[in-house]
């Protein structure tokens, strides 16, 4: 049976070739970089505050803030945490944002700056 065409290694800049998302030599960098939801704080304590929080907060601030009432389902981190236990709880640095906002603001403001490569 045919085997499928190899890809393009997704590690900006790499030139080679492979059956996966990354190759060999790259392939080690990603394995588990950020780990699973659960072992980054996003546990079932994490839902339930999350869920009061929403039902406390519940507009999108971004939307509010250019006329739109957009339902809030994400509590965004306003600083990323990191892996940093005390800003993680720290409700001061929690907003409400409806899923797109959040996208957004995740692809701008804090790409990148979570992994180095």
């Amino acid at each position: 049976m045919p085997r499928k065409p190899q890809k393009p290694c997704k590690h900006p800049g790499c030139p080679n070739l492979t059956e996966e998302n990354y190759c060999e030599e790259h392939g080690k960098l990603y394995v588990n970089e950020r780990g699973s939801a659960s072992s980054r704080g996003y546990d079932s304590r994490w839902r339930t505050a999350r869920n009061r929080f929403l039902k406390a907060n519940p507009l999108c601030v971004r939307c509010k803030e250019k006329g739109k009432l957009t339902k809030a389902t994400v509590v965004d981190h306003i600083k990323p945490h990191r892996g940093d236990k005390v800003l993680f709880w720290d409700e001061s640095n929690w907003q409400p944002l409806c899923k797109s906002c959040h996208d957004t603001k995740t692809m701008t403001e804090d790409r990148y700056k979570e992994y180095k490569f």
